[in-house]
């Protein structure tokens, strides 16, 4: 489960975006102009935030390169318009944004691309954090992280040299083997402590290559 802060002056965009996004288990925040995202940014420190281009006060690329400016651009964000072109995409990207999702944006493209947006933010932070410890020993090429629970212990390497899809890959499969085993392969206390829908949990340990049976017998 993410926060979230969805940023659009259309009333009927907010509603819609915030719908999907609580049935996939996140919160979220509204704000339909740039006054309101400066405020929602700094009150609730959101993990992730879709940002209209086009807005009355304050456009979405000029908040964007506000908050590349000041350090606060320290979280996702995904940038949204019917009307932008790609130039200003190019711009948006190169200014910080992570995708750009062209409306009307239909389901699948919202859901595939906050959930890459999240696990890029994850795999960011894993090595952040691994930098900045330590108890762990971190070359410039990879990341090793030991994680204690009980009696279970899970060791993983990421490679921060390897492409980010594959980085990110490994970093998801990693994380849901390590729930998987705690909870003796119990899909649906993993579907709660990972804020996954089942039918959605089920979907991504498959894509991810998952032994479900080798979880159950570590459990």
């Amino acid at each position: 489960m993410a926060n979230i802060l969805v940023v659009d002056d259309e009333l009927g965009i907010r509603d819609l975006l915030s719908e999907i996004l609580f049935d996939e288990g996140h919160q979220v925040e509204l704000a339909e102009n740039a006054a309101m995202a400066r405020e929602a940014r700094l009150r609730m420190r959101p993990d992730l935030v879709l940002l209209d281009i086009w807005m009355p006060d304050t456009d979405g690329v000029s908040l964007l390169k506000e908050w590349a400016a000041t350090g606060l651009l320290d979280m996702p964000v995904i940038m949204m318009s019917g009307h932008a072109t790609i130039d200003t995409a190019v711009d948006a990207v190169k200014i910080g944004a992570q995708a750009f999702l062209e409306k009307p944006i239909t389901l699948q493209k919202l859901l595939s691309a906050v959930e890459q947006g999240l696990a890029r933010d994850q795999v960011k932070k894993a090595a952040h954090d691994a930098h900045t410890s330590q108890a762990l020993p971190v070359s410039s090429s990879a990341v090793s992280a030991e994680v204690f629970g009980g009696t279970l212990e899970v060791a993983q390497t990421f490679d921060l040299d390897r492409p980010l899809r594959e980085a990110r890959d490994a970093f998801e499969k990693a994380y849901f083997e390590y729930h998987l085993a705690h909870e003796a392969g119990s899909m649906t206390k993993v579907a709660e402590k990972t804020g996954l829908e089942r039918t959605h949990l089920y979907r991504k340990l498959k894509q991810l290559g998952v032994d479900l049976s080798r979880s159950k017998r570590q459990g």
